[in-house]
């Protein structure tokens, strides 16, 4: 793992802990209940933490070919936004789209806002994830529009992977949340050595 990789993903995991863990009772998208909650917005919003996600982002996701991004609104949409000005900071042209969670009635009416992704290869985003629900309903949205999803990629993984990994694609975390801490993981979605251990809250 390169210098600035390794110190982006620290100081990415820094930021998450310092600034997005929520401790208390709090019922979750997918009508689960937790003791704790990982508000990312917190994370892709903030200023000195999105061009954090953009990089850790992209180079997480460097073995897959794609060349717009994007998923199911809202958690998606600065993460899609942080990825493009990452890539474009890197010469890169990478597109950002927004799937809307229903057409609109009016207008275009459309389902998948920004560049047209018919025939082109995506990759669907998403903040964090426990069931797989948010990203794979933008999955269909976007087949439904023509493109070809070459994969699944989320900043934290909280148990969403099963259902993901169900779909045939490829699913790249950048960090995993046990039930004790939270994970680093490497490139692609691979564990960190052993020995990295979880990392407590």
């Amino acid at each position: 793992m390169s210098t600035d990789l390794s110190n982006d993903r620290d100081a990415l995991l820094a930021q998450i802990k310092d600034k997005a863990v929520v401790h208390g009772k709090v019922t979750l998208s997918s009508g689960k209940e937790a003791d704790y909650y990982v508000d990312l917005r917190r994370i892709t919003l903030d200023a000195q933490a999105a061009p954090l996600v953009g990089r850790v982002m992209l180079d997480a996701t460097a073995d897959l070919e794609y060349d717009a991004v994007g998923g199911l609104t809202l958690g998606a949409d600065p993460v899609a936004a942080a990825m493009l000005h990452a890539a474009a900071a890197r010469g890169r042209e990478l597109d950002a789209f927004v799937v809307r969670k229903a057409g609109k009635a009016h207008g275009l009416q459309r389902r998948i806002e920004g560049p047209d992704v018919k025939g082109r290869r995506v990759l669907a985003v998403e903040d964090t994830s426990t069931t797989g629900g948010s990203v794979l309903t933008a999955v269909e949205a976007l087949r439904e529009a023509g493109a070809e999803v070459v994969g699944v990629a989320v900043i934290v993984e909280r148990g969403g992977a099963a259902a993901v990994e169900a779909t045939g694609l490829p699913y790249v975390t950048a960090y995993t949340w046990p039930a004790r801490g939270l994970c680093p993981r490497g490139p692609g979605g691979i564990a960190t050595p052993a020995g990295a251990g979880p990392v407590s809250l």
